[in-house]
């Protein structure tokens, strides 16, 4: 019988992906666990595994086609021993469209009035070879569910100790091993994906385009990240009650104990000569100020939902890296346990790989603060968006001499104005204003990161 290669879920809020490239050609023979294409999605892009043996019978979806949709078919994989050409003409749907860019003038649907209940969506169709995603929001990979399958496990019941939750190859092991897995059920309910968050309804395209003359501009469509940013700032400017906190820190002792730490740094040998192991950022003192002013005020280190306040047991901070049209924030992970120097090489590995889109998915979501730096273009404050579901970002502005009061002398003195943005459903003024009062204190008392 043809097995169905669908477009998989390469993350919990994946909906379409592009097409990228085809590593494999029809005719080609495939194994479990070979990659097969590459799938780029709104911030990276990943390869994807087969999850079963046989022969490529028919490529439905080309290189190269845009925003096609999970679960859509993307190609026809004939079973060992299947005629190849009978799986072809016998597979499944036809191929998705690609998409093209929006039209100018084309209206959004009107919104149901208030009258009416709005239609609620469809669920998305099942599928032999669903990547990653299982019916009830659990992840796993291709392997797991293989194995899962011929072991009898549900893995649905299976704990996952991947990132984020993710269903691996030990986990069904374990479940093997322990006798603790139940026999996976014939069929299993797909559930319906979250709704994407209402955009405000502004001026049409038609209305916006009449304001401005023909000839006198062009249209450059929107990619899947822009629409990623802009629908989850939307949803943060529509759903976070937010408010702001401002701090000037004096920098001056922080700039020394750089100089002096970069000056000491030693060298290690490469291909290019000897280059030193690490050198030190003023940003990199502001992350490792944020991830130990949070581990001071646990209380602020949280995330909002609907039933509890989620309390986290590490500082994970983002880090704003600007890439060609479009902004991305990979994470630090247990930055307030990390050095300064492995943080440095951190962050210098997590935007050289994010520029190029080759960052996996728990390498930029979740998170528990962002720190967004635009100091090196000489922005005295400003603020920033509160990334969900984070509930604080710090905004960062260049440091600038100006006359300060030390033990009752004017003197001219570096300062740098950090600008907070919180989340009043978890973080009150009050609490605000000590995680920023805590950060205040290592900027202006570096050696206290240190130790």
């Amino acid at each position: 019988m043809p097995i169905n290669i669908t477009m998989p879920a390469l993350s919990p809020t994946m909906e379409e992906g592009n097409l990228s490239k085809w590593l494999v050609k029809e005719g080609d023979k495939v194994k479990s666990g070979d990659v097969i294409a590459e799938i780029e999605t709104d911030k990276a892009t990943m390869e994807v595994e087969a999850v079963d043996e046989g022969t490529v019978a028919k490529i439905v979806v080309p290189a190269g086609t845009e925003a096609v949709k999970v679960n859509a078919l993307i190609a026809i994989l004939a079973a060992d021993g299947e005629d190849v050409s009978a799986a072809a003409a016998g597979g499944g749907a036809s191929a998705p469209k690609a998409e093209a860019a929006p039209a100018p003038k084309a209206e959004a649907a009107p919104a149901p009035k208030a009258s009416e209940p709005a239609p609620a969506p469809a669920a998305p169709p099942a599928s032999a070879q669903s990547g990653t995603g299982i019916g009830n929001g659990l992840f796993s990979s291709p392997l797991a569910r293989r194995l899962a399958k011929e072991a009898g496990i549900d893995i649905s019941a299976v704990t996952g100790s991947g990132p984020h939750g993710r269903v691996v190859k030990a986990d069904i092991e374990k479940a093997v091993a322990s006798g603790t897995g139940k026999a996976a059920p014939t069929t299993a309910p797909q559930a319906a994906p979250a709704a994407a968050p209402a955009m405000a309804k502004g001026p049409s395209d038609d209305a916006v385009l009449k304001l401005f003359a023909e000839g006198s501009y062009e249209l450059l469509p929107h990619d899947g990240m822009r629409k990623t940013i802009a629908a989850r700032l939307t949803e943060s400017t529509q759903t976070v009650p937010s408010y702001t906190v401002s701090m000037d820190c004096e920098i001056d002792a922080l700039l020394k104990l750089r100089a002096e730490i970069n000056a000491s740094a030693p060298v290690k040998k490469t291909e290019k000569g000897d280059v030193p192991a690490f050198k030190l950022s003023v940003n990199d003192f502001i992350i490792k100020a944020m991830a130990l002013a949070l581990r001071d005020v646990p209380m602020a280190n949280a995330s909002w939902t609907s039933t509890a306040r989620v309390l986290h047991k590490h500082s994970d901070v983002g880090v704003a890296v600007s890439i060609p049209d479009g902004l991305i924030t990979p994470i630090v992970r247990k930055a307030e346990e990390k050095a300064l120097s492995v943080i440095s090489n951190e962050v210098k590995d997590l935007a050289r790989r994010a520029r190029d889109k080759k960052l996996k998915p728990e390498e930029y979501q979740g998170g528990t603060t962002s720190v967004s730096n635009l100091g090196m273009f000489g922005v005295s404050s400003f603020t920033s968006i509160v990334n969900l579901p984070q509930a604080s970002i710090v905004s960062i502005g260049a440091g600038v001499e100006k006359p300060v009061v030390r033990n009752g002398k004017i003197e001219v003195g570096t300062v740098m104005t950090a600008t907070f943005a919180f989340d009043h459903r978890v973080i009150d003024g009050a609490l605000g204003a000590e995680l920023a009062s805590a950060f205040k204190r290592y900027i202006e008392n570096p050696m206290a990161m240190l130790v």
